[in-house]
């Protein structure tokens, strides 16, 4: 990812991210993917009416979809909101859906939204990620190097 589109994500006044994805998952590769919304969930997104939590992504007929995703009912909607859960497709190049699905034929790897973000166009992007699972210890590894940094953080902050 470059400078400029770190910059996009940081200054998007939407984002939604998957906060447990970094405790249960290592990351080994991510990718930005448009998402097919209809018009009353970009409207619910952009009140940041939206969810990751328990969500994944698979792949049919050459087709990537993230599912599990929440997107709250427009609260404006009439008989044309949406569904609440519903499996929604994600934009990727041909190359970039082959080179997942072979890596996802492979045990312990699978494929997992981190963020939704609106750019700066208007359209929700989301970046996913090419992940293996973490073993027990591997989290408890995780939880103990946090708490270093914390206690690192905590004793900078008396010297200043």
């Amino acid at each position: 990812m470059n400078k400029e589109q770190e910059l996009i994500r940081k200054k998007s006044p939407v984002q939604i991210r998957n906060k447990k994805a970094s405790f249960e998952y290592f990351f080994i590769e991510t990718f930005t993917a448009g998402v097919v919304l209809t018009g009353t969930e970009i409207k619910s997104i952009r009140l940041g009416k939206s969810s990751l939590v328990d969500t994944y992504c698979y792949i049919t007929n050459g087709e990537i979809w993230v599912k599990g995703m929440s997107v709250s009912p427009y609260f404006y909607g009439s008989y044309n909101n949406h569904e609440m859960k519903r499996d929604r497709k994600l934009l990727l190049t041909r190359r970039e859906i082959n080179k997942l699905q072979s890596a996802t034929k492979q045990t312990g790897y699978t494929i997992v939204p981190l963020l939704l973000f609106i750019d700066e166009n208007g359209r929700a992007k989301m970046d996913i990620a090419l992940c293996k699972g973490k073993k027990s210890f591997d989290k408890r590894q995780t939880l103990k190097e946090k708490e270093d940094r914390r206690e690192m953080d905590r004793a900078m902050k008396k010297y200043v």
